[in-house]
């Protein structure tokens, strides 16, 4: 590879394996018979974790190891982070020391300890004696060091401050305000390693039942071929406009966003192939990793497979996936519609070639990929109506009928394959570059889509669980896998079946280590991030986090929304995004709810946990130690920081949009019809698109600067028109709290009233305001409606008095905080009814007429200097 015009070297194909592997499944590779074991050991993993998602787990499995599958999943975790990652960069990588074989074998028995002693801990109540909180802080040391392997040092030296706190809480040298009573080591090490509140928490089992099986079908649908034909359909559709490599680098990494969890793996598995095309038509080498970056990266707020984050807010919120997805998708999808925006304004700005000698038809190409997308949805929609046909017809046999029907199809679209060349990965490098044509290689993977629908099924339709639904997928996968090469030889006649055969089943091999490898740090971030979530339930240190942060921010919602933000950037630089969600979260989601609501402003929960996840991948682009910025300047030759800045810069629409999607939840398609989801998607497109344009100073032609501030105004109004009617006309009326029960009565059942109470705080007693937003209920009479809601009120003294709700009503949770039995009263201070609004979108108008006249402006600007429009 040629030298960079900056003096650094772009590494070697070898050389970027060998950094995606350090990364995300360790540099050490033995020869010999150890390889061997370890990769058995692997395989081994991945069969269990197989396994215990099929729905056949309670039959082919012992009851006592699918209860302790946690500490069975920990245990191959510490066991392969031992073998697989060397302690230091002077460690053999082809050979395993003493010490590690060690290490790797207590580490397993350890992370079994609750499996093999579970009679003796059941019978102690969880409680340890004197040989469990020994075994447990061997067991939390060896944890914390395969983390520092694995996941570098920032994870473990977190985890390692959270650890002491809570046994030196009580010490003078920490600050008076987090101080605590402290912890003794038994005490500690029972809730940190012998009940499911530490490092066998939530996030541990949803590492378990979910994320295992989606990061294992990701590496097989690989090691099948899919990555391969997902980057050469998206060169084939874009490849030829002006920016094309970049433009396929975009929408070539959302779909391998599919594949790989990973932003490094993306990075490098799609930039060696578009890096070098982008630097040929005119990107610097920072630009050029900054591409990739940005669309690598963002692979893991892609749906339907999102990052690990995604499956722990449905244990975290209480949502199901398919609410997460729906949730997400709109953010999504706009988010990389930007990112091609922006590398085209780029490439306009730049007047940059284009690749290859095929005739330019953007039309075509729009409608071309919106038409593939649009069946692709189809066909994951309309797969319901034969299967409810089949199973209404034949229920018993309806599994049978339907895995037949799906090898069928597998089997047709197989034939069509085999008509066609196998596609073969591009030299980017070459003298001249044919890009691929659509219509010559499309029928080459049609069958890599079927696992993808078939997972898309069960998820949306069937709505199964997610384990359940990667099982299905991935069971499809093992038999394309084991089957596509030798059938592809039958049907064209060749006799290299067995040969064929055996390639198949190498790859299925592989495809079982990769997916075990790769979820080395994933179970480790997890167990590692529990002994946090356990210092926050077993210290309460949350509560003081809350108030500390709600001092700082001075009670403003977006001062805190920012501060969340930086938290989440800061420990990003040393954490993966699935233990910053998990840290950041459980720190900071339920505290922006609580000011939310005090600040007038019902916040859902799920906003709030995307809000975090976002800026939580953005960690893995921001300087100094953006992960993913350093791997594409590995690939470009460019300078890393350079890069991460550039990159940031271009991830600014992903960190405009949590922000966005806070104050109107529309964004994320909460509570909307069809209708008026459809309306958001077009004037959310619409306003990131003009957003792009006002930051990245050109539209149609160079922006002035007052042209770029109108276009950022006018994307303000197009996501938020929701503030500008409320300032208009308020979207509530606000009478007085004694006209609460009457208001309630005159309501229609359905309709939203907002109630604000006051009072003291049962900590710190001071007093405090809450806003509730109530859904008003069918009963007889207002008394009945606000009795049902939960609330006691009584007038005494000229106000509107509470007693304590009573528990189990729909708002006793909200109202816990409150102290009912102080010398303050909590009383109701204010109640608010809807107001009859305009519809928000007529605000729409004179955003979209100031939007005609900027192009207007600059149309006529760009005729008169001669430039293209």
């Amino acid at each position: 590879m040629a030298s960079d015009k900056s003096g650094n070297r772009p590494l070697s194909e070898e050389e970027l394996q060998d950094l995606v592997t350090s990364s995300d499944a360790g540099a050490r590779d033995p020869v010999g018979n150890v390889g061997l074991f370890l990769a058995i050991v692997a395989v081994i993993w991945s069969v269990f974790q197989l396994i215990l998602a099929s729905p056949m787990s309670n039959l082919i499995l012992p009851g006592s190891i699918v209860n302790n599958s946690r500490q069975v999943h920990l245990a191959f975790a510490l066991f392969l982070a031992f073998a697989a990652y060397p302690a230091l960069k002077s460690s053999p990588r082809d050979r395993i020391p003493v010490q590690d074989w060690i290490m790797a074998v207590v580490g397993a028995l350890i992370a079994l300890y609750g499996y093999i002693f579970y009679d003796k801990l059941v019978n102690s109540g969880g409680l340890a004696d004197d040989t469990d909180k020994w075994v447990a802080l061997v067991g939390l040391i060896l944890l914390f060091e395969a983390a520092r392997r694995a996941l570098g040092p920032a994870m473990a030296i977190i985890a390692t401050i959270f650890l002491l706190y809570v046994f030196f809480g009580a010490s003078e040298w920490v600050p008076e305000v987090i101080r605590w009573k402290g912890a003794s080591l038994k005490k500690a090490m029972s809730h940190m390693w012998l009940t499911s509140e530490g490092v066998f928490g939530i996030a541990l089992g949803v590492s378990t039942k979910f994320v295992f099986l989606f990061v294992l079908f990701g590496a097989l649908l690989d090691k099948a071929g899919a990555g391969n034909y997902f980057i050469k359909m998206a060169f084939g559709a874009l490849g030829h406009l002006r920016g094309g490599p970049a433009k396929a680098a975009v929408v070539g990494s959302a779909a391998t966003g599919l594949i790989s969890g990973s932003s490094i793996a993306n990075v490098v598995t799609t930039g060696t192939f578009t890096i070098p095309l982008m630097k040929r038509v005119g990107f610097t080498s920072e630009q050029a990793g900054s591409v990739e970056v940005a669309s690598s990266v963002n692979g893991q707020i892609m749906p339907p497979v999102m990052g690990a984050a995604a499956f722990l807010m449905v244990e975290y919120v209480g949502v199901s996936y398919v609410e997460v997805i729906t949730h997400a998708f709109l953010p999504a999808a706009i988010s990389y519609i930007a990112l091609v925006y922006i590398v085209h304004l780029e490439a306009v700005k730049r007047n940059m070639p284009t690749l290859g000698n095929r005739e330019v038809h953007l039309a075509r190409t729009i409608v071309g990929m919106l038409s593939f997308f649009a069946v692709f949805a189809g066909l994951c929609y309309a797969t319901q109506f034969p299967a409810q046909a089949i199973t209404a017809w034949a229920p018993s046999m309806a599994g049978l009928i339907l895995g037949l029907a799906v090898v069928a199809i597998y089997l047709a679209l197989l034939w069509v394959a085999a008509k066609v060349p196998d596609l073969e990965p591009d030299d980017p490098n070459a003298e001249v570059v044919e890009l691929p044509e659509i219509p010559k290689i499309y029928k080459a993977g049609l069958h890599y889509l079927l696992p993808i629908i078939v997972l898309v099924y069960f998820l949306m339709i069937e709505q199964k669980s997610p384990g359940l639904s990667a099982f299905w997928a991935t069971a499809l996968l093992f038999v394309i896998l084991l089957t596509q090469k030798p059938l592809k030889a039958m049907f064209r006649g060749q006799s290299d079946v067995a040969n064929s055969f055996m390639s198949g089943l190498k790859d299925l091999w592989q495809g079982l280590i990769d997916g075990a490898r790769n979820m080395i740090g994933i179970a480790l971030a997890t167990a590692t991030a529990g002994v946090i979530v356990g210092t926050v339930t077993l210290t309460g240190v949350g509560q003081v986090m809350a108030d500390l942060v709600e001092f700082l921010s001075g009670g403003n919602l977006v001062l805190m929304l920012i501060m969340v933000g930086i938290l989440s950037l800061i420990l990003g630089m040393g954490l993966p995004t699935t233990a910053n969600y998990i840290v950041v979260s459980s720190l900071m989601a339920g505290v922006v709810v609580e000011l939310g609501a005090q600040s007038g402003l019902i916040v859902p929960l799920i906003a709030v946990h995307l809000f975090v996840f976002y800026f939580g991948i953005m960690a893995d682009v921001t300087p100094p130690v953006g992960l993913a910025s350093f791997a594409a300047a590995a690939v470009s030759g460019g300078d890393a920081i350079k890069t991460g800045f550039v990159a940031f810069f271009y991830s600014l629409r992903t960190v405009a949009l949590p922000f966005v999607f806070i104050f109107n939840t529309d964004m994320l398609l909460i509570d909307v019809t069809w209708m008026q989801g459809i309306l958001v998607a077009i004037s959310a497109t619409i306003a990131v698109l003009v957003f792009t344009a006002g930051t990245m100073g050109y539209f149609l032609t160079h922006s002035r600067i007052y042209e770029s501030v109108a276009l950022i105004l006018v994307a303000f109004i197009l996501f938020r028109p929701d503030y500008v009617m409320n300032r208009i006309v308020p979207p509530f009326e606000q009478i007085e709290p004694a006209q609460f029960a009457e208001a309630a009565g005159e309501a229609d059942p359905g309709d939203i009233l907002r109630v604000v109470v006051s009072g003291p705080d049962f900590v710190s007693g001071a007093t405090k305001d809450l806003s509730l937003e109530l859904t008003v209920g069918d009963e007889a009479d207002g008394a009945a409606r606000i009795d049902a809601m939960g609330f006691l009120p009584f007038e005494e003294d000229g106000l509107v008095k509470l007693e304590e709700p009573m528990f189990g009503t729909p708002i006793s949770e909200n109202l816990q905080g409150f102290d009912f039995y102080g010398d303050e009263p909590v009383r109701i201070v204010a109640v608010k009814v809807p107001a009859h609004q305009p519809p928000k979108e007529l605000v729409f108008i004179p955003g979209l007429l100031l939007l005609g006249l900027i192009a207007f402006v600059q149309r006529a600007r760009a005729s008169r200097e001669g430039e293209p429009a």
